[in-house]
């Protein structure tokens, strides 16, 4: 729990610091995670994917992923936002990005990679996708970029909802937990204390008779 307690705060500091420019190189991503980020660039529409069964406000739809060729000629993956499910899985819905140059704002997360996934993890052909998977983005487009997606604090537009609040770390689940089995540990002293001691109470009243 106290381990939660500081990645939690962690988090909170990360996402409170003013945003900065994307780094150019960086050793560890994990340390920048919920950084606040702009870069400038252009999207790039033709590689556009969407990440499957996403849910908001308890509708189902999908996260549009766009990949932001910088002027430094890096690309980055931009999680443009939320969009819902159309009539028909058949027709997928249409979120295409703004054009020429754009400069975006955002935070920095980095995709956990031990998801499992029906099929195995062999790189996907189409435009919807499982999981986002920088990786795997990269081996099936050729388009290097690093293990880090973008999510934009930018005003959504073209129906995108950009909401992506920082995720709990789990610490109630913990503290139900502590006071759960110390909940059953001061249940298990109480019986054998009335187990134990009972029968010598009841031997000495019958004796003291």
């Amino acid at each position: 729990m106290q381990e939660k307690e500081a990645l939690q705060d962690a988090m909170r500091h990360a996402a409170s610091l003013a945003p900065v420019a994307l780094p150019a190189a960086v050793d560890d991503w994990s340390a920048w995670r919920f950084r606040q980020v702009t870069a400038s660039g252009e999207y790039d529409p033709r590689h556009q994917i969407l990440i499957d069964n996403k849910v908001h406000a308890g509708h189902v739809g999908f996260d549009v992923v766009t990949p932001l060729r910088l002027a430094d000629g890096r690309t980055v993956l931009v999680d443009r936002g939320w969009i819902a499910l159309g009539a028909s899985r058949a027709t997928l819905p249409a979120a295409p990005p703004p054009a020429g140059i754009v400069t975006v704002s955002g935070r920095i997360d980095v995709p956990r990679r031990n998801y499992f996934e029906l099929g195995g993890k062999s790189a996907p052909t189409g435009a919807l996708w499982q999981h986002l998977d920088p990786a795997r983005f990269t081996q099936a487009t050729g388009i290097d970029v690093p293990p880090i997606v973008v999510e934009t604090t930018d005003a959504a537009s073209g129906g995108l909802v950009a909401d992506f609040p920082v995720p709990d770390a789990g610490i109630d689940t913990h503290l139900s937990y502590m006071v759960q089995w110390y909940t059953f540990a001061a249940m298990a002293a109480g019986l054998w204390a009335w187990f134990t001691f009972r029968p010598r109470f009841r031997k000495r009243r019958h004796a003291d008779r």
